[in-house]
């Protein structure tokens, strides 16, 4: 007769421990990632283009397509094409393509799986010291074997773009510093900031600058016709020349502002484009001038204030366009010099926390200043 065998116990795998270096080494390993496939200019690849804002969905994406400054397009076109592109630093007002530019050149440089070849980091991001130690110096100290059409031109290297630069610590730019002569075999770096005297003096040595000015109207203006052909928007003339003079040659305000009138307004005009914005609306601001210049001081007070609670307008931005509205006033050099110093005032006290309804009081009391200046010339 035989017995059945008794199955062996069940023997529980021992337990894996995790050490805190791994832990620490698998968040490193995830934030590279996640930084690789981050950028201004890189929508998921399961997005909808419908469903993206119109400053992404109509990003250039080649050095041709960006708009204005096409010389620095072209000496940066010349760079690529001799396999020189050197260290790079990119400054100016907001919206004028600096981010752009450097994308559509990590295009060209690597083609369409330029995103693995950059390492992109914004002003969202740490910017301590400890991100050039660990994630820029990590990224730089390897070397790019393939690249992309620009291969024939010269050795691999790979992008660092440090986005909004001036944000970074003193600690860490000067650590960067290093970084930069260090591994210059392996990466450029392409340094973007609003303020260029925020970046330290030995940074802007190492790199080559380019200045991008506001861009002009015109140039603006192409771009945003041909969005408004692309989305079907309804606006009128005087609301397009409205958006392009709010925008300030900030293409990424102008589109910003379409969209946002687009989706509020079945047809947009002027009126719409001011309401969007918030801005005074002109007539209200010639309404503003011509009461403190014509009306006794109270009634003016009250009709300022009237206009001003009905419209829902700051102080800040009335100052601002008074000052536009002056430019058209035929005044006395010293009347003028008068009550633009009196508005200077006004405005710094107000960056400061002062009360809106007591330097509207002193914004009436500084014109009419100015005028009683000009009868006591007269």
């Amino acid at each position: 007769m035989c017995t059945a065998t008794p199955a062996a116990p069940h023997v529980p795998a021992p337990p894996t421990y995790r050490t805190r270096r791994d832990v620490k080494e698998e968040g490193k390993a995830e934030r590279e990632t996640m930084q690789l496939h981050k950028g201004k200019g890189v929508a998921s690849a399961n997005t909808s283009d419908d469903t993206l804002p119109w400053i992404e969905k109509y990003r250039p994406s080649t050095l041709e397509e960006v708009t204005g400054h096409q010389d620095i397009i072209s000496t940066i076109e010349r760079f690529i094409d001799g396999g020189k592109v050197p260290h790079m630093l990119l400054y100016g007002p907001p919206g004028t393509g600096k981010t752009s530019t450097i994308l559509a050149c990590a295009r060209k440089i690597y083609g369409p799986k330029y995103k693995n070849q950059i390492l992109e980091l914004n002003a969202s991001d740490d910017r301590g010291i400890d991100v050039v130690r660990e994630q820029i110096k990590t990224f730089s100290s390897t070397r790019q074997i393939s690249m992309g059409p620009a291969s024939a031109a010269g050795p691999g290297f790979k992008l660092v773009v440090l986005d909004e630069a001036d944000a970074m610590t003193q600690v860490a730019q000067n650590a960067l510093r290093r970084t930069i002569e260090k591994y210059t075999r392996n990466v450029r770096f392409c340094i973007i900031c609003n303020y260029v005297n925020k970046i330290i003096t030995p940074i802007q040595s190492r790199c080559t600058r380019f200045r991008f000015s506001p861009l002009p109207i015109e140039s603006v203006r192409h771009r945003v016709d041909h969005v408004i052909e692309a989305e079907g928007v309804k606006i009128t003339d005087d609301g397009r020349e409205a958006l392009l003079k709010l925008s300030k040659g900030d293409m990424r305000r102008a589109l910003n502002v379409l969209q946002a009138c687009h989706a509020a307004y079945p047809n947009t005009s002027e009126e719409e484009v001011y309401a969007c914005v918030g801005n005074p609306h002109p007539a209200d601001l010639s309404l503003i001038l011509n009461s403190m210049m014509s009306e006794e001081f109270y009634t003016s007070l009250r009709t300022i204030t009237e206009i001003k609670t009905l419209k829902g307008l700051a102080l800040q931005d009335i100052l601002g366009g008074v000052y536009e509205q002056l430019e058209g006033v035929g005044l006395p050099v010293q009347v003028r010099v008068t009550v633009l110093e009196r508005l200077a005032e006004i405005e710094y006290r107000l960056s400061t926390g002062s009360t809106e309804k007591i330097q509207l009081s002193a914004m009436i009391g500084g014109v009419k200043a100015g005028l009683d200046l000009a009868v006591n010339e007269v």
